[in-house]
């Protein structure tokens, strides 16, 4: 079997996901810092963290909760029926995201509160949907971190009545440096690009915060609420002891 074919379309698929996750490396590496400091801050203030991404955006973020090496305060902020592709129909959930006034509905009935911290992941950040989240999130006292592609925003038109993105409405902005159409491959007699990288790489960096963000707590002399697997013996009761400790910061348990 030529390049063309399964196996060199695998490796050529797995080298553009590394190059991918080498320039998010070199070039994020700061700005994930500040990312994972903003978080340890919250968590010794007493605040809440929670995550958001609508659709496939959403994977990195369920990533995040309730993880086994995760911290054990990050929250879910769910959309009914944009969180993931089990409703029906899958395309309802992508025209959810273009509904002005759900954000603020979403926000105005959550626990998050001033101080707290909201992580919004969106790639191409142009949709009412993240965009809304993030200007009602600020005007509440929250801090937003985005996680979507600059080089997508930049090469796509807002369909927020603003004009503006996700990245125009951040405190700190987080570049996944995916390209327009999330696709690394194309090939002979395939038409269309194929091959997303999207959540491969959006998902390392949410897991490299987190990382930043323990290893902070743990230079200030907190012991970071870090969760254990449940398979390896003793996990379940660890869990319990950090969940009762954080219980007024942890939303997935009610």
């Amino acid at each position: 079997m030529g390049e063309s074919g399964s196996k060199g379309l695998a490796g050529q698929y797995f080298d553009a996901a590394i190059d991918l996750l080498r320039t998010v490396r070199d070039t994020q590496g700061e700005v994930i810092a500040e990312a994972g400091t903003l978080i340890a801050d919250t968590v010794e203030a007493g605040g809440r963290i929670f995550c958001f991404g609508a659709g496939h955006s959403s994977l990195p973020a369920q990533d995040t909760v309730y993880r086994a090496g995760g911290l054990a305060v990050m929250n879910l902020l769910p959309v009914p029926g944009v969180v993931g592709v089990d409703v029906m129909p899958a395309t309802l959930g992508s025209a959810l995201e273009r509904v002005d006034g759900l954000a603020a509905a979403v926000l105005d009935t959550s626990p998050a509160r001033a101080g707290d911290v909201l992580v919004i992941i969106s790639l191409s950040g142009r949709n009412p949907l993240p965009v809304e989240m993030a200007l009602n999130a600020r005007a509440l006292g929250l801090k937003v971190i985005g996680l979507t592609s600059v080089r997508y925003a930049d090469g796509t038109k807002s369909r927020h009545v603003s004009g503006t993105y996700l990245k125009d409405h951040c405190d700190i902005v987080l570049d996944s440096r995916i390209p327009v159409g999330d696709a690394e491959l194309t090939a002979p007699g395939i038409e269309a690009p194929f091959a997303p990288a999207s959540t491969v790489v959006t998902s390392a960096v949410m897991q490299a915060v987190v990382a930043t963000a323990a290893g902070a707590l743990a230079e200030r002399g907190i012991d970071p609420p870090l969760l254990r697997s449940g398979n390896v013996d003793g996990g379940h009761d660890w869990n319990g002891r950090v969940m009762r400790e954080y219980a007024d910061r942890i939303f997935y348990r009610h």
